[in-house]
């Protein structure tokens, strides 16, 4: 070891850390006192070490301090799809992350730190680091430093991400680790109920059209699926997909096919995080969106299919598109919102609810549009107003609304379930108690089957485990949390930022997309559509 820099209080070394002669002889060289306090920062260093030695060196900087504190930065959860995802980021740089395997998440390294001679340890992940360690106002002054808008990414890094603090022989003793901020902490899942298989959709792989996120799926009719917007991969590049997509089933199959739009049209926006309502066979009515989260908001826009979509193959279909200077816009400028069919006095609306725009970053408003003509309507609502949200969920029942879960103010999950159901003169809002409670997400897609919310995948604070599908029953609120089975898929299945289509004959859950961009480890695509078969969990009576 060498002295790299010396200057009057700063000193630079250059040693191999697993050396620890050579380390001490170093340290001693450079005028180190081993008796006054001292503080140890490794900020993602350990863990490009051999275990072994990583080790020695936590033991060797206990042993050899009397006064101590020790501060660890770096990456857990190997197992889940992001973990695999960031894993094989490091791989490929040719730097793989050596302490997972053995101390995979915060709990072990905690017991690490306590069992190498250091008396007290605490630990958290950099979601709740953020949440409960950083003043508020600190946090908000981060969140609006620029527009921002991979909330998903950015979370699931940080909850892949621990900060320790240890020390030892400290008086008073040394935590630094304390909570500034009490956030209720929501209960993870309780235990799941069961599992649901996901198989590759046959003959759908290797068609670049449909590896995108931020993108919007619905059926057109129970054999058709169209899906439009989001980023993903066309013609080899990573971009905003201009092209839409198709899937048609035929003789019990999926195929896919690129549509033809009869204008390469500008109007279209190549927009993300949008809502596309089927109106009809052959009408589409395309609300909101985004383009970067610094331009304002896309508005809204028919899509006009002819009557082909009975035709031979996929092929066929032609989607025109219509641009619209409706009343209702300010309804529409925004994104990651929802978009849902209801009834009031046996007209039919859709209901606007939520999302995010450029100067807002979660609203809680909602519109009555009445269609087809979309005028804005005012509709008495009463009842409890759900907080501000988006990348909620929101489902058709029983004439009104299912809205569940999203990202609320100061970036936090959240586990409530409202329905807004029509009275006499209006609707209210009603609260859906869910036991046990639902463990907030957001990201995640929804369907309704008789008389049950299906909850597919999204984001939550949880490290026992991902997202997976869950039951709610409407009638009782018991909620039932099911763990997808990927032992059949050969990449990790990362479920946000994906589009879900329920085959009600089939029991099953078409997914399509998903994936995203983070900043650190590259944008992530789920390389093919995948089926969860439910018909194991949805028992018919």
């Amino acid at each position: 070891g060498a002295i790299i820099f010396s200057g009057k209080d700063y000193k630079l070394l250059g040693v191999d850390l697993s050396e620890l002669s050579e380390l001490e002889r170093t340290l001693e060289e450079a005028g180190l006192n081993n008796e006054i306090p001292t503080l140890f920062i490794a900020e993602v260093v350990l863990t490009y070490m051999e275990n072994t030695r990583s080790d020695a060196l936590i033991q060797w900087a206990a042993e050899h301090f009397p006064q101590a504190c020790f501060l660890v930065y770096e990456q857990v959860l190997p197992e889940d799809p992001f973990g695999h995802v960031m894993q094989q980021h490091f791989s490929q740089l040719n730097t793989a992350l050596h302490s997972l395997a053995q101390y995979p998440d915060c709990e072990a390294q905690q017991r690490r730190f306590l069992g190498k001679g250091w008396t007290e340890c605490s630990v958290m992940d950099m979601n709740e680091f953020f949440t409960c360690c950083i003043p508020e106002d600190e946090q908000q002054r981060v969140q609006t430093l620029e527009p921002f808008d991979e909330y998903e990414e950015w979370h699931l890094k940080c909850s892949h991400y621990f900060v320790l603090a240890a020390s030892k022989g400290m008086e008073p003793s040394w935590t630094p680790l304390l909570p500034s901020v009490t956030v209720p902490r929501h209960a993870g899942p309780v235990g799941m109920a069961g599992s649901v298989p996901a198989t590759v959709c046959a003959r759908l792989s290797g068609i670049p059209g449909l590896r995108r996120y931020g993108h919007h799926s619905v059926l057109i009719n129970p054999n058709v699926i169209l899906t439009t917007g989001g980023f993903g991969e066309e013609d080899g590049q990573h971009c905003r997909m201009r092209n839409f997509h198709v899937l048609s089933k035929h003789a019990g199959y999926w195929e896919a096919a690129c549509v033809t739009q009869n204008i390469p049209d500008k109007r279209w926006g190549e927009r993300l995080y949008h809502t596309v309502s089927c109106l009809s066979d052959t009408l589409a009515l395309v609300i909101g969106g985004r383009t970067s989260p610094s331009s304002a908001g896309l508005g809204m826009l028919w899509l006009k299919f002819p009557e082909t979509c009975n035709a031979s193959g996929p092929d066929d279909i032609a989607v025109e598109l219509v641009s619209l200077q409706p009343a209702a816009e300010s309804a529409a400028l925004r994104w990651r919102h929802s978009t849902t069919e209801l009834t009031f006095k046996g007209e039919q609306y859709l209901f606007v609810y939520g999302g995010r725009s450029v100067l807002e970053p979660v609203l809680g408003d909602w519109y009555f549009l009445h269609t087809p003509e979309l005028s804005c309507t005012v509709i008495a609502v009463e009842g409890p107003v759900p907080e501000s949200r988006h990348s909620h969920s929101a489902c058709s029942w029983e004439g009104g609304v299912l809205i569940a879960g999203g990202l609320g103010a100061a970036e936090q999950p959240l586990g409530s379930v409202f329905f807004l159901k029509e009275l006499e003169h209006g609707f209210q809002w009603q609260t859906i108690e869910t036991h046990p409670p639902l463990v907030p997400r957001y990201s995640h897609t929804a369907h309704v089957h008789e008389g049950k919310l299906l909850l597919v995948g999204g984001v939550w604070f949880h490290a026992s485990s991902v997202p997976g599908v869950t039951v709610i029953d409407l009638m009782t609120g018991l909620c039932l949390d099911y763990v997808i089975n990927v032992e059949h898929l050969e990449w990790p299945l990362m479920l946000h930022n994906h589009s879900s289509a329920f085959l009600p004959n089939e029991k099953e859950l078409l997914v399509i997309g998903g994936g995203g961009n983070c900043f650190s480890f590259g944008t992530y695509l789920n390389p093919e559509p995948v089926i969860l078969s439910l018909s194991s969990i949805l028992i018919s009576h």
